[in-house]
């Protein structure tokens, strides 16, 4: 059987997934489980699939990387299913897998998704008591901006008509030579006038320089979707989370670029229940999502990481921490269905998915088509749809 790559975790595990597929080629019975740690649960789940992978293809070599190995190495190499690590340092380089087939170079690698996905950072050097990831993935570098305008010509060229800049810690870009992620974001937009669309990965407000903000306000190809890391509404709690922002700091970042583009959509990191949480504290994580108009909340419940401050701080009552999570998501999605409901009868502009039937708006609203446009949708080219309806969590439409 051919290669397989089994990806858990962010988006920039799903970059790195893309080269070490092009990578590997057409090796015969080989798995590579690209892992993650950032929580005791994602390590059970990179366990499992592990555990899966040997069950579906007893006869494969089973390699695992990612965070877990890092963190957690000594239990994955002794499962008896693994038959190697690959330090995360060193996932995405060619000798790493000396065995592999003869392959197509990771630039030139045929397009699995309708975005391209591209890390410019990663590691991080801040230590939120709450994350492992910092020991998983070592201090920030940043990607030479030369390098990341070639990676993004080359998938242009491949054919993605929106290129994701992703990373660990993103907004910490430009540790090379003064440069920032604003500075890199203008010279891509410059030197690659043919990309349509440029999205980011997850923000974090306090980082955000001002270049940055004001591409963010002002340039259409810079897609209009935030997606910040605000991980709590209170500042007590932010405290003891060692945030470098205030519940202010976000609400102002927010109301700034709005002002401006009012059509941003706002999506969020938020954790239900970090110890110590009073309801005072968590009435103020529920309300900043009115504060900061945020449609896209990706909630959190807090489970203890060992080896993290966090796990030795006073804890919540696990029921305690399920029930605000499940509140924290209950408003999280009525706000985005109002936001939906706000965009019926619209005019979108759709990047297609590579199924033909689905696509992102550019405040990357999911769409799904009906069957009643003039022709079909051509995966990963960008169509104007006409909003017809809300489904739950998508809008429906007709290709124009």
């Amino acid at each position: 059987m051919s290669a397989e790559v089994i990806t858990l975790g962010c988006r920039l595990n799903i970059a790195e997934s893309a080269s070490i597929r092009a990578l590997i080629g057409d090796a015969d019975d080989l798995v590579v489980v690209n892992s993650c740690a950032v929580t005791e649960e994602a390590v059970r789940q990179t366990r499992r699939l592990i555990r899966r992978a040997r069950r579906d293809r007893p006869d494969a070599r089973i390699l695992v990387t990612g965070c877990a190995v890092e963190i957690d190495s000594d239990r994955i190499a002794a499962m008896p299913e693994v038959d190697g690590i690959v330090p995360n340092a060193v996932k995405v380089q060619p000798e790493a897998y000396p065995f592999r087939a003869a392959g197509p170079a990771a630039d030139a690698a045929p397009a699995r998704h309708a975005r391209a996905f591209l890390p410019v950072q990663n590691g991080c050097d801040h230590r939120c008591t709450f994350c492992i990831i910092p020991y998983g993935r070592g201090p920030s570098r940043s990607e030479p901006a030369g390098a990341v305008i070639d990676r993004v010509r080359a998938a242009v060229a491949a054919g993605h008509r929106e290129v994701v800049l992703t990373g660990v810690d993103v907004t910490s870009y430009g540790d090379l030579a003064g440069d920032s992620l604003g500075l890199l974001v203008e010279r891509i937009l410059r030197h690659v006038p043919e990309l349509p669309r440029l999205r980011l990965s997850s923000l974090d407000p306090v980082e955000m320089d001002a270049r940055l903000i004001e591409l963010v306000c002002h340039e259409p190809r810079l897609m209009p979707h935030l997606h910040l890391s605000l991980q709590a509404g209170d500042d007590l709690i932010l405290k003891r989370m060692r945030r470098r922002h205030l519940r202010a700091d976000a609400i102002r970042l927010v109301d700034r670029v709005k002002a401006v583009r009012p059509e941003i959509a706002i999506g969020a990191d938020l954790i239900a229940g970090f110890p110590t949480e009073s309801d005072a504290a968590f009435a103020n994580s529920l309300s900043i999502l009115d504060e900061c108009d945020i449609v896209f909340g990706h909630v959190f419940p807090f489970s203890p990481r060992s080896g993290t401050p966090a796990a030795r701080m006073p804890q919540v009552a696990p029921a305690i921490v399920r029930d605000r999570a499940g509140r924290l998501r209950r408003a999280a999605a009525a706000r985005q269905a109002r936001w939906l409901d706000s965009l019926i009868g619209t005019h979108q502009q759709v990047l297609i998915e590579l199924d033909g039937t689905t696509g992102h708006a550019e405040n990357f609203a999911k769409v799904r088509l009906t069957a009643r446009g003039p022709r079909p949708a051509a995966p990963g080219r960008i169509a104007r749809v006409h909003i017809r309806a809300r489904e739950h969590d998508a809008l429906t439409g007709d290709l124009e």
